[in-house]
């Protein structure tokens, strides 16, 4: 009698579809969630934080799907390399905040609920900010501003180590240098340190300490000087070949244009609108009205060094800018505040400054 038993049938494997990716940074090792568009959370992983970690990553979360969005929390920091990982395979990539603290303390904190919150962040749309993609011009340029403002602050303290040298010193050696200017003055105490080289090892007294104190605070100063003026060439450079068009813009130099370039990224485009960019620089009026009083108030938020460049701009061109000075007399005859004239000012520079960082020339990708 033949078998009525059925031959197993091979399953039809369905196409994968969409999936999100949430991913928990940290210096030594990223923590990986995948979420469906239901956000059911579909795996969850560990991988090195490595150029072949990225890459297993990336072939470990396709198993589930296709992945065309990701979240990453710390997309600036401990997640720059994977950001950019990322983006190079055609995954737009969202920056994820943490977990707000109401959150924390209902659900708990781990590496695979961050990673979690990550993918539902993006899915919920609560996380909107495109992570900067620092693979060009910009990037050397904050690389550089870096530089610049470690050696600022180590100069700075080294001009108030000096100047602290002298009250103390001497009244012999404070009369041989009172009246002297300050590039004066470092040439003078520069000479103290070649003159204390030259003499003879042996007991040293308080005054030629002191000489010698100075003569190394005033070396230092001057090869940090000589650092800040390398850095500033280097940066103007960058700015008259990648975004020459910042510095026709009055009250623009190329300081405060690298301030407004290193907020924007090198991918420009992650920035919907310039009432977004007005957001990120923090002069987006904030409501704060009730009944009848309409009212707004500042906007503390945003990336403060270009908040900062912004009130730059306009301070500068209510200096020099005869439009500008018409616009405040015409404002303050309207009866409103000098603050608030300039947060108007400062909205309407932002305006302008975003339909030119548009225009931003590529350069080498790394």
């Amino acid at each position: 009698m033949p078998s009525t038993s059925l031959a197993p049938r091979a399953r039809r494997r369905r196409p994968a579809g969409e999936v999100v990716l949430g991913v928990d940074t940290h210096r030594d090792a990223h923590v990986a969630a995948v979420h469906s568009l239901m956000g059911t959370v579909l795996a969850t992983d560990e991988f090195p934080a490595t150029a072949d970690g990225y890459c297993d990553l990336l072939k470990w979360a396709r198993k589930s799907g296709a992945v065309r969005r990701a979240g990453v929390e710390g997309a600036g920091s401990y997640g720059a390399s994977l950001s950019r990982y990322l983006l190079t395979q055609d995954i737009v990539v969202f920056d994820v905040n943490r977990m707000d603290r109401a959150d924390r303390r209902r659900r708990g904190k781990s590496d695979p609920l961050d990673a979690q919150n990550a993918a539902r962040a993006v899915l919920s749309g609560r996380a909107r900010a495109r992570a900067k993609s620092g693979d060009g011009p910009v990037q050397i340029a904050r690389m550089y501003k870096l530089t610049k403002a470690s050696a600022v602050k180590a100069r700075t303290q080294a001009i108030n180590q000096l100047k602290a040298v002298l009250v103390t010193a001497d009244p012999a050696l404070r009369e041989e240098l009172a009246g002297l200017g300050n590039a004066e003055l470092f040439r003078t105490c520069a000479r103290f340190a070649d003159a204390g080289s030259l003499e003879e090892v042996g007991e040293e007294s308080v005054l030629q300490a002191t000489r010698i104190t100075r003569g190394l605070l005033a070396h230092r100063i001057g090869q940090l000087s000589g650092q800040i003026r390398d850095v500033d060439a280097r940066l103007a450079r960058l700015v008259e070949c990648h975004a020459p068009q910042l510095l026709d813009v009055v009250g623009v130099g190329p300081d405060t244009a690298v301030a407004l370039l290193i907020t924007v990224g090198d991918n420009p485009e992650r920035l919907g609108s310039e009432a977004s960019f007005a957001v990120l620089c923090g002069v987006s009026p904030v409501e704060r009205s009730s009944g009848r009083r309409q009212f707004r108030r500042l906007n503390r938020g945003g990336d403060r060094q270009a908040n900062a460049a912004l009130h730059r701009i306009v301070f500068t061109r209510l200096r020099v800018d005869p439009r500008t000075q018409d616009y405040y007399e015409r404002r303050i005859k309207e009866g409103k505040t000098r603050r608030e004239i300039v947060r108007c000012l400062e909205r309407y520079a932002a305006r302008e400054v975003f339909h030119l960082v548009g225009q931003l020339q590529p350069g080498p990708r790394s």
